[in-house]
C-alpha cells in the first residue's frame, strides 16, 4: 500500500499536479477566525481545507527564570485530540506533538517577534509569560503550518488581562495589546522523488522522504529551521525549498493580516 501510494504521488507531482488535483505548491484555502474563545486573553482558528486548529493564550505572572532576570518568557503547548484524527492517542504529548510545539516555539522567539523585556514588571521578581496553547480539531495534513499560524494569530489577538501587583483579574480585559513586532510565518515544503509541494493532505503525509520547515520574517529573511524525514537533503534541494517558503509565506502573511 504504501510503495503503491508513494509511486502514485511520485507520477503525480512530475505531471504538476497531486492527488487532491492541486498543484504542487498550490495551497488549500486559508481562513483566520479571531477571538474564538471568551476565556484566553487571544484566540485564534485556522482552517487549511478540512484541516482545523485552535489556538488560545494565557497571561500569567511568573517569577523570571535567574539568567534572565529582567525578562518575561513564552511557553507553547500542543495537543493532538484523538478526536481530529484516528492516528493521534489519548495521553501525555508524543514526540509528534512535543515537535510541533519546539517548531512554534523556535519561529516566534527566534524571530523577536515578542519583546521579553518589556514582559518584565519587576527585574527578578515578576514578569509575564505568554501560554500558548494550540490543539487539533480536525487533522487532514499541513500541522506544521497550520499550528504556527494560529499561535501567531491568536499572540496578535492577545490583550492583557487586569492586574493590580499582586493578582490578575481574568475577567477584565484591558487595552493594552501584546505587540508583536515581527510577524514569522512558518511554512514547510515537502520532497517526494524529485518533487516538491507544500501544504500536504493526510495522505501526501505517509509518502514524503524528506520536509523543511522555515520560518520567514517580514523582510523575507529567515530566523529557524527545522529538517524532517527519512531522506537527506542536497544544498540544492534546501535552497530550492528556501526559495518556495518565502515565496509562499507571502500568502500566509496576507491572510494573516485579514
Amino acid at each position: 500500500m504504501y510503495q503503491e501510494l508513494r509511486k502514485e504521488v511520485k507520477s503525480l507531482l512530475s505531471k504538476n499536479t497531486r492527488l487532491d488535483g492541486r498543484k504542487p505548491l498550490e495551497h488549500r484555502e486559508i481562513k483566520i477566525e479571531y477571538d474564538v474563545t471568551r476565556n484566553a486573553e487571544g484566540s485564534a482558528k485556522v482552517k487549511f481545507g478540512d484541516t482545523e486548529v485552535i489556538a488560545g493564550v494565557k497571561m500569567e505572572v511568573m517569577k523570571p527564570y535567574p539568567d534572565t532576570p529582567g525578562k518575561g518568557s513564552i511557553m507553547v503547548n500542543c495537543e493532538l485530540y484523538p478526536m481530529s484524527s484516528p492516528e493521534f492517542e489519548s495521553g501525555p504529548p508524543n514526540i509528534h506533538a512535543i515537535e510541533l510545539a519546539r517548531v512554534t516555539d523556535r519561529g516566534i522567539r527566534e524571530s523577536g517577534a515578542i519583546d521579553f523585556e518589556k514582559l518584565c514588571i519587576t527585574p527578578g521578581e515578576q514578569c509575564w509569560m505568554a501560554v500558548v496553547d494550540v490543539c487539533t480539531i480536525n487533522d487532514d495534513g499541513g500541522l506544521y503550518d497550520a499550528i504556527p499560524l494560529a499561535a501567531m494569530a491568536a499572540l496578535n489577538d492577545t490583550k492583557f488581562p487586569e492586574f493590580d501587583g499582586e493578582k490578575i483579574n481574568y475577567k477584565v480585559k484591558t487595552d493594552k495589546a501584546l505587540g508583536l513586532a515581527k510577524q514569522p510565518i512558518t511554512i514547510t515544503v515537502y520532497k517526494c522523488g524529485n518533487g516538491f509541494f507544500i501544504d500536504p493532505a493526510t495522505q501526501e503525509e505517509k509518502v514524503y522522504d524528506a520536509r523543511l520547515t522555515v520560518s520567514v520574517l517580514d523582510n523575507d529573511n529567515m530566523c529557524s529551521f527545522q529538517k524532517g524525514g527519512s531522506h537527506s537533503l542536497t544544498t540544492d534541494d534546501i535552497l530550492k525549498m528556501i526559495e518556495i517558503a518565502i515565496d509562499k509565506s507571502k500568502e500566509y502573511r496576507a491572510a494573516l493580516k485579514r
